[in-house]
């Protein structure tokens, strides 16, 4: 979806919840509108988007419905490509997988 350009179907594999945390630019944020408007306002278009590709390095159970899953993100665009690291926690939420907390730096 990202690569797409679309933010909100990307946004269907984070938890939509006001418990979602974000940690980005050292800034920890809360809920999935405060996340979704942090994405619009920093790629607000498919230029600030790229393309995006991730190298998992480390997929951990931490329980039968809970992961962590540990990589690097290499984001390429014409205005300047992005490269770092992440750890996302997925919990299985109704049947679903989704992402409860993510840092990326």
């Amino acid at each position: 979806d990202w690569n797409n350009n679309d933010l909100k179907g990307f946004m269907e594999g984070y938890w939509n919840s006001d418990s979602l945390y974000f940690n980005s630019g050292s800034k920890l944020k809360s809920g999935w509108q405060t996340t979704l408007d942090s994405y619009v306002k920093n790629y607000p278009n498919k230029s600030a988007m790229g393309t995006l590709k991730f190298n998992i390095a480390k997929i951990s159970e931490i329980n039968p419905d809970s992961y962590f899953v540990m990589g690097e993100y290499h984001l390429t665009r014409d205005i300047g490509n992005a490269n770092g690291n992440f750890m996302i926690i997925f919990k299985r939420i109704d049947g679903q997988l989704k992402n409860i907390a993510d840092s990326s730096c």
